[in-house]
């Protein structure tokens, strides 16, 4: 985000909103990110089929995107995710960046994240990343979460598509480490607010045994 946040006494309603998302977000991990910008193009985009079936990546994520919400809360994933051809078969090559906001309402306060992509893997239209973050910023009373690990799983339904993030169920969870293992996260629950973005996802193509 561009705005400078300056710390200010922390408001119930803020600290409410913050609480319920991140819930236990020191041993989980924690948020990610919000912004905008331009995501880059998941395939080639000139070429014969020969020459983008050589260049396409193994898989990606990205796009940007508001969450349906029946609060004023203003909640922004976006995700520029990529696992090259030439690591295909190791999704903890993946690079990328992924940025998180939560905003109590509009233009309100909040807390900020962004991070590091560390693992991709897709699956047909369903994606899980999971990545670092490196630096966040907060204008209510939040714990230090730079440094964690955090996921997020992404269904592009082609329509109204869904999101669900790590902190939600695995930190909620009793007796589970403190490190949340690379491309782990929980089913994608949450919806897209209609006319705020799109994600897409590049499916990982299997290549399946054959028979001698």
């Amino acid at each position: 985000m561009s705005r400078t946040i300056t710390p200010r006494t922390p408001h119930p309603r803020a600290v409410a909103v913050a609480a319920a998302l991140l819930l236990t977000v020191g041993a989980a991990g924690a948020a990610v990110a919000a912004g905008d910008g331009p995501a880059r193009p998941a395939t080639p985009a000139a070429g014969s089929a020969g020459e983008q079936a050589k260049k396409r990546e193994a898989a990606a994520l990205t796009g940007s995107a508001r969450m349906y919400r029946r609060t004023a809360e203003d909640v922004t994933f976006t995700f520029d995710a990529h696992l090259a051809a030439g690591d295909r078969k190791d999704p903890s090559k993946a690079t990328g960046t992924f940025r998180f906001v939560h905003l109590e309402k509009p233009g309100g306060r909040g807390a900020w994240a962004e991070g590091r992509v560390d693992c991709l893997m897709t699956g047909g239209k369903v994606a899980t990343v999971t990545g670092v973050v490196t630096a966040a910023g907060s204008d209510i009373d939040m714990p230090d979460i730079k440094g964690k690990r955090v996921g997020f799983t992404v269904h592009d339904t082609g329509g109204q598509d869904r999101v669900g993030y790590s902190w939600a169920a695995y930190g909620g969870t009793p007796g589970q480490p403190d490190t949340l293992a690379k491309c782990a996260s929980s089913a994608p629950y949450e919806k897209v607010r209609k006319g705020t973005g799109d994600f897409h996802v590049l499916p990982w193509k299997v290549s399946y045994a054959t028979a001698t």
